[in-house]
């Protein structure tokens, strides 16, 4: 989806700095408050049948947590309403029994002291709500990836050579590795000064050390600046494209390391964003569309990518 801010840019999915940013924001305005009732807007919104919508409406938050890119907001009776924002939805605190007012408003959730609304923007609307009982409801719906903050080298390192893939990808999927996204592997692999393409299975041991080390540095940098913003206020412009980033969402801008130009590959509906001079050894990566377009011109090298921009 294109980022609503008009910059062209592709909008990304919340992901683990983002969601912890979240928890930090709804913890002091929920845990321990009874959600009077819940809101649908959206006949697409809640998944599940059982438990029902009533089963949580009246019962109070003990907890909030994470489960992947999901938040999950524990009430009494062991019962879980569980959301998933994909790429367009975003939380709201508004005030006490806020309007159900046009297409984007998905849902409210309303409290003594407010209400947490969840949005989304465009014409697909896949947010989704479960609600489950118990531990093994919230299983259900986990993917299975290690926690990387909680993980070490070795554990790290065997999740993502469970199959030979790019780093991308592995860092990318759900099943290896929670909570990671395009935005924050672009910032990662940057720090690791490792290719986004590079295969897991021929990572030298000092270039896995380096990638496990970027990994935990960049979340917790990420997760302690924006925890930190979401104390002084309910985050309500969360995007994947953040003032500090180093390569994501900056195509064209100069690498904060080397001053290099840097660059993208696009594909579907994501970009992948890298600095080939730090990560590639210099080497410019195919994009998919424009090696169709200009075949065997495309360039190789940042010298050929700059001869060719001269023509």
């Amino acid at each position: 989806m294109r980022n609503p801010g008009g910059t062209g840019k592709l909008e990304g999915m919340p992901e683990l700095p983002d969601i912890a940013a979240y928890i930090t924001a709804l913890e002091p305005r929920i845990v321990g408050q009874r959600l009077e009732r819940v809101r649908v807007g959206s006949p697409f919104l809640l998944r599940t049948v059982q438990p029902t919508l009533a089963e949580v409406e009246g019962q109070v938050v003990r907890q909030a947590r994470r489960v992947g890119k999901r938040i999950a907001m524990g009430v009494e009776n062991d019962l879980w309403l569980v959301l998933h924002l994909m790429i367009a939805g975003r939380l709201h605190w508004r005030g006490r029994q806020a309007k159900l007012a046009g297409r984007r408003t998905l849902a409210a959730f309303d409290f003594p002291d407010g209400s947490l609304v969840l949005t989304e923007a465009g014409s697909k609307h896949r947010a989704s709500l479960h609600i489950v009982k118990g531990d093994a409801g919230l299983r259900a719906l986990d993917a299975g990836g290690i926690e990387v903050l909680e993980s070490d080298l070795e554990a790290f390192r065997a999740a993502l050579t469970v199959e030979n893939r790019t780093l991308k990808r592995a860092l990318t999927d759900p099943r290896v590795v929670s909570g990671i996204g395009n935005a924050y592997s672009d910032e990662i692999l940057h720090a690791a000064q490792l290719s986004p393409i590079a295969q897991t299975h021929k990572l030298k041991p000092e270039e896995w050390e380096r990638l496990f080390v970027a990994t935990q540095r960049t979340l917790e940098l990420w997760v302690r600046r924006l925890r930190g913003e979401a104390e002084a206020g309910f985050p309500e412009k969360v995007t994947a494209f953040r003032k500090g980033m180093a390569v994501h969402g900056r195509y064209g801008e100069p690498c904060p390391r080397c001053g290099d130009k840097v660059l993208r590959i696009r594909y579907a509906d994501k970009e992948t964003n890298y600095c080939a001079r730090c990560q590639t050894g210099g080497n410019v990566l195919a994009d998919r569309s424009l090696s169709r377009l200009l075949g065997a011109d495309w360039p190789r090298t940042l010298e050929e990518l700059e001869a060719l921009k001269r023509r």
